[in-house]
């Protein structure tokens, strides 16, 4: 059997990661110990695969391998009988064996403990991102465009929190549920976009992410059949999810919303993100996720780019703003506004937010005023937020793109482009 490079096996514990911690955390009840095994199980095969080769179940693998050096660490630790008895009793227990209960999926679960109402929302968020989607700090930090150390101070707050205050791993019902849906469907959509457009590294998309993303939103939605934004949030995802394979070239390379081949999206994933949409109307309980994926149908019944309805477009974001009212949003709706009214009229919108502090930060915040400078003649300009935006991405697909934008600018450059060059955000 062929050994796996480092890379290979850093991929398969990025997909495993969230099911392993998960299952281990359910039987030891502490967050810290069930990370920190699985970290310990990547050690180990970093030092075995590469010969030996993955085994066939790798997650089954992870989670006894984790299992087994967390039993260790508690016996070296045992300075109290509690540790030791505890121990034991791990080392009595299949963590592969899975209990029933209306799911029967120990990454549901764990996602409801970290959004327990104990915990401020941005930690509850940050944490089931951690811990489920395996993300690193920095792109958790990415995600909330806030300081990598603010990040790190937060997860650890949060778990210690967990641990103190003895949350149960348990999925809540009824009122409970309730109130724990949104930080949980925030964190469906934080764990997709990481995925959709990574924040750092060579690859636009992460794939697993997504997938992963979808899956959960799926098992909320059983869970929760009759919920509107559980819905909207489900078909948002699937719609968005349907462009995947047109939005890089061959060489990975991020071709924007407009100049996609339309006829390269997931079909299946458009009629299943369009009927939910469909559903979500007839409720007439609209909410943010069912107005960002009514604004996603939208393009999807576009064939061409030039069909799009952009004035239904603009219509469903002063819906989405008044509902949802914060500087993305609104970033967003420009785009459409350029549609409708014109470059100018979405540059006095895009200028109007450059104080907001979350947007400072965000590289498509500069990328799009960029564009829209450049749709103006404003050359100079328009190179300048090109600089910014370059420099506040981590994702070389991104600025290998946003690089070429500048490269037409500058003297000497290609600007015969011309439209064909839009906003590499699409809304």
């Amino acid at each position: 059997m062929p050994g796996l490079s480092p890379t290979e096996i850093e991929r398969v514990f990025r997909e495993e990661h969230g099911r392993a911690v998960a299952v281990l955390a359910r039987h030891f009840g502490d967050l810290d110990l069930a990370e920190e095994a699985i970290q310990d199980a990547f050690t180990v095969a970093v030092e075995r695969w590469p010969v030996t080769g993955p085994p066939p179940s790798a997650a089954g693998w992870i989670i006894t391998t984790g299992r087994n050096r967390a039993i260790d660490r508690l016996r070296r630790e045992a300075t109290r009988g509690d540790r030791e008895d505890q121990a034991l009793r791990l080392q009595m227990v299949d963590p592969s064996v899975e209990e029933e209960d209306v799911v029967g999926d120990d990454r549901l679960r764990l996602i409801f403990t970290c959004c327990h109402p104990a915990l401020a929302t941005a930690s509850q968020v940050a944490l089931t991102l951690r811990l489920l989607g395996g993300l690193t700090t920095v792109e958790i930090a990415h995600a909330f465009l806030c300081p990598e150390v603010t990040m790190a101070q937060r997860l650890t707050r949060a778990k210690a929190k967990i641990r103190d205050a003895g949350i149960p791993y348990r999925i809540p019902e009824g009122a409970e549920l309730s109130a724990r849906l949104a930080p949980v469907l925030a964190v469906l959509y934080l764990i997709f976009n990481e995925g959709y457009a990574a924040s750092s590294g060579a690859a636009l998309v992460r794939a697993d992410l997504c997938a992963e993303a979808i899956r959960l939103g799926r098992l909320l939605e059983k869970l929760l059949p009759g919920e509107p934004e559980v819905a909207g949030l489900l078909a948002l995802m699937l719609l968005i999810e349907s462009r995947r394979p047109a939005r890089t070239t061959v060489d990975g390379d991020l071709v924007p919303l407009g100049q996609q081949d339309r006829s390269r999206w997931n079909r299946d994933l458009v009629v299943e993100g369009q009927a939910i949409v469909r559903v979500c109307l007839l409720r007439n309980q609209p909410g943010p996720y069912q107005i960002q994926a009514a604004i996603n149908a939208v393009h999807s019944d576009a064939a061409v780019s030039g069909a799009t309805d952009w004035s239904q477009i603009a219509r469903l974001y002063d819906q989405l703003l008044a509902c949802a009212p914060n500087p993305i949003v609104a970033l967003n709706r420009a785009v459409a506004v350029a549609e409708t009214e014109g470059p100018e009229a979405a540059l006095a919108i895009v200028d109007a937010l450059s104080d907001a502090p979350s947007l400072q930060s965000y590289h498509l915040h500069h990328a799009i005023r960029a564009d829209l400078l450049r749709r103006l003649g404003r050359a100079a300009d328009a190179a300048d937020a090109y600089r910014l935006a370059i420099a506040r991405t981590s994702n070389d697909a991104e600025r290998r793109f946003l690089t070429a934008a500048l490269a037409r600018l500058e003297p000497g450059g290609d600007e015969r482009a011309g439209k064909k060059d839009r906003s590499p955000a699409g809304p």
